[in-house]
């Protein structure tokens, strides 16, 4: 079965618990998550807010089309309080789930593409994928997510001054 990695943030409310319950939501109605990163603190990307971000990662395995792994996402990010975007930029929010990776696939559609085509810039993303798939090989860079990280800082142990935060 092909196995799909999510990128999970949220900056309102109780951050902490809008990711688990995303989690509980995507093993229920995406398919098993085999694998979950830690907590991650990070300042807003792309946007001015006073609300940090928690983020995290998770592989999980599907039957599902990429498309269908969207539709469910998109239900469970409304479920949970996300509402249609007011202006063209980023904003604050619940809850927010992109799809990573889908197995190797490269999909461009008007409604989807992965590789999530951001990720490589997103040391938010990136941390937290590389704690539970270092290895995992981008399909289009042929760099490891660890790579990624280490490309993205220029620093072996892909950390820098900006860092993310780990959370317990």
């Amino acid at each position: 079965m092909p196995v799909v990695f999510l990128g999970f943030g949220s900056n309102l409310g109780d951050r902490k618990g809008f990711i688990e319950t995303a989690v509980s939501l995507v093993n229920e109605r995406i398919g098993r998550v085999l694998s979950r990163s830690s907590f991650y603190d990070s300042e807003p990307w792309g946007f001015v807010s006073d609300n940090a971000f928690v983020n995290a990662a998770a592989s999980v395995e599907t039957s599902l089309e990429p498309t269908a792994v969207l539709e469910r996402i998109k239900s469970i990010e409304r479920e949970l309080g996300r509402v249609k975007k007011l202006s063209d930029g980023y904003e604050d929010r619940p809850i927010d789930i992109d799809i990573l990776f889908y197995d190797d696939a490269v999909i461009d559609l008007p409604t989807l593409t992965v590789p999530h085509p951001l990720m490589p810039m997103r040391r938010f993303v990136l941390e937290p994928l590389a704690e539970i798939a270092p290895d995992f090989v981008h399909p289009v860079l042929k760099r490891s997510v660890a790579e990624l990280l280490r490309d993205l800082t220029g620093d072996e142990r892909g950390r820098a001054a900006n860092e993310v935060e780990v959370l317990s």
